[in-house]
């Protein structure tokens, strides 16, 4: 009578708050546990010493809300409407609490959320964990690489882009830079020729 009592007035002051609307948020995370298999769900004390933790379950497919059971920081556990064959829940180190359950049936689908309460009864909302048993999960979406287009100079139009100048100009300063560098050649050849095959090179170019 005393646990009924204490769970009606937490549930009404849960309502009066408008609390019970973050139990009902999609979950951060979704498992999909075989069925027999154990399942632990972590609910971790973030820089915050914590006194207490609820625990509950809401049921995806009827949205109601139900009271599993609640620990103290000293370890004490009591249970609501569940099976405590297979439903345990304990303190883990110094800041951590575990749902721990054993044999997974698909009646245990539901999304399980735990609530903390501090030394001076502030509530700490935790995401919930959506659980799916017997359900094969989605396969992992591999992200799609996009191929980097080929950089394509147009350089046409009044105004073409200025790379598309650098493309054009350093070719060109190449060209110019071998030619002059030829000339320079030839003339150096030349002028180191003796006089006489010098004039004899003249004459012979006039006579052809």
């Amino acid at each position: 009578m005393i646990l009924l009592l204490a769970w009606t007035l937490l549930t009404a002051s849960l309502w009066r708050s408008g609390s019970s609307q973050i139990l009902r948020e999609e979950p951060t995370s979704v498992r999909y546990p075989a069925l027999n298999s154990n399942e632990n769900i972590e609910c971790d004390c973030v820089d915050s010493y914590c006194d207490l933790v609820y625990w509950f379950r809401s049921n995806v497919n009827t949205g109601k809300v139900e009271y599993l059971g609640k620990c103290n920081n000293a370890d004490r556990v009591t249970y609501g409407d569940v099976d405590e064959a297979r439903f345990k829940i304990q303190k883990r180190g110094s800041m951590s609490f575990v749902l721990r359950i054993t044999g997974v049936t698909e009646a245990d689908a539901g999304i399980y959320s735990c609530i903390l309460k501090d030394k001076s009864q502030n509530d700490l909302w935790k995401p919930g964990v959506l659980l799916r048993p017997g359900v094969t999960p989605p396969p992992p979406t591999s992200p799609t690489k996009t191929k980097p287009k080929p950089s394509i100079c147009r350089c046409s139009g009044k105004n073409p882009p200025l790379v598309c100048g650098s493309a054009i100009l350093w070719p060109l300063v190449g060209l110019v830079a071998g030619l002059t560098l030829a000339l320079i050649c030839t003339l150096y050849y030349f002028s180191r020729l003796p006089k006489k095959c010098r004039h004899h090179f003249v004459k012979k170019r006039q006579m052809t």
